[in-house]
């Protein structure tokens, strides 16, 4: 089901007998600013969930590097007692 060049037609004049031919480089102007903030806003929020992807990532790293020393560290000493 995809729109036919008569239905373009229709919807062109349709927009012509509504808007007016002054208003519609004015909509679509609007529309393009409105699609370039929506896509800014898109971006930032995509990087913004990236920085605190791997900032969770660093930390879990770290964590484990950490329960990993300690684990280390209470074999060593564990096994230096029941030498």
């Amino acid at each position: 089901m995809s729109i036919g060049f008569t239905e373009i037609i229709v919807i062109v004049l349709f927009v012509l007998l509504i808007f007016g031919a002054k208003r519609i480089p004015e909509l679509a102007r609007s529309l393009g600013r409105a699609k370039y903030e929506f896509q800014k806003a898109k971006r930032s929020l995509e990087n913004e969930s990236e920085e605190l992807l791997d900032a969770a990532e660093k930390n879990a790293e770290l964590a484990d590097r950490q329960s990993e020393k300690r684990t280390a560290d209470a074999d060593g000493t564990d096994s230096g007692k029941n030498c």
